[in-house]
C-alpha cells in the first residue's frame, strides 16, 4: 500500500489551484492524508480524483484569509486515525492531525498525553502537518512524518515544496519526502 501525505496547502492563497506536480507525485497511490490547512474544502475535491483522502483541518482552516467563519465539510475532522490489518493479526494504527506540539514538555505535554487526547491512545505513527517544514522523525518508538507544504515550504514563498508518502509492505513501513520540481 503507498499512502501520498500532504498539508498546509494553503488554496488560494499560497497558489490558485494545487500544482500539476502534485498530482503527478500522487499518481498511482492507494490513498491520501491530508494534515490541514486547506483553507478551501475543494482542495479535498481535487485530491479526490486521484485517490481516496483522509484529512483532518489546521488552525489555518478556521481563521484569517478574509474569513470569519469556517468552510463547513464533513470531511474534516480534528484528528482521524487510519487502522491497517496486517500480516499474523497485526495491526498499524497511523493517527492524523495537523498540529502535533513536539518536542515533550513533561509533564504537562507528553507523547503518551498527545496520542491519547488525538487518537484515544497510541499509534505506531503521527503523520502532523502546521510547520510547513519536511521532517522524518522517531520519538520513543513512533514514527511522526511531516510532508512539509507543497505550495508554501518553510513559510517562505509561494513556491514548489514537498509531499510525503507512506509505503507499507507487510508489517514494514518507509516514510519518504519528495521535492516537487
Amino acid at each position: 500500500m503507498r499512502i501520498g501525505l500532504i498539508s498546509d496547502t494553503h488554496i488560494p492563497v499560497a497558489a490558485p489551484r494545487l500544482w500539476p506536480q502534485v498530482y503527478e507525485a500522487f499518481r498511482g497511490v492507494d490513498l491520501i492524508m491530508h494534515g490541514g490547512d486547506l483553507m478551501t474544502p475543494q482542495v479535498l475535491d481535487w485530491l479526490e480524483e486521484i485517490a481516496p483522502v483522509m484529512a483532518v483541518s489546521g488552525n489555518g482552516d478556521y481563521t484569517g484569509w478574509q474569513r470569519s467563519i469556517a468552510p463547513q465539510d464533513a470531511r474534516l475532522s480534528e484528528s482521524k486515525v487510519l487502522v491497517l490489518d496486517l500480516p499474523e493479526n497485526r495491526r498499524l494504527r497511523i493517527g492524523l492531525v495537523h498540529d502535533f506540539q513536539l518536542p515533550e514538555a513533561p509533564p504537562l505535554r507528553t507523547l503518551e498525553g498527545l496520542m491519547a487526547h488525538f487518537f484515544g491512545g497510541p499509534v505506531n505513527a503521527v503523520v502532523r502537518g502546521s510547520t510547513h517544514r519536511a521532517e522524518i522523525t522517531t520519538v520513543k518508538g513512533v514514527l511522526i512524518v511531516n510532508p512539509g507544504s507543497p505550495t508554501f515550504p518553510d513559510h517562505q514563498t509561494a513556491r514548489l515544496g514537498t509531499v510525503g508518502f507512506l509505503d507499507i509492505e507487510g508489517s514494514r513501513v518507509r516514510p519518504s519526502i519528495v521535492q516537487l520540481s
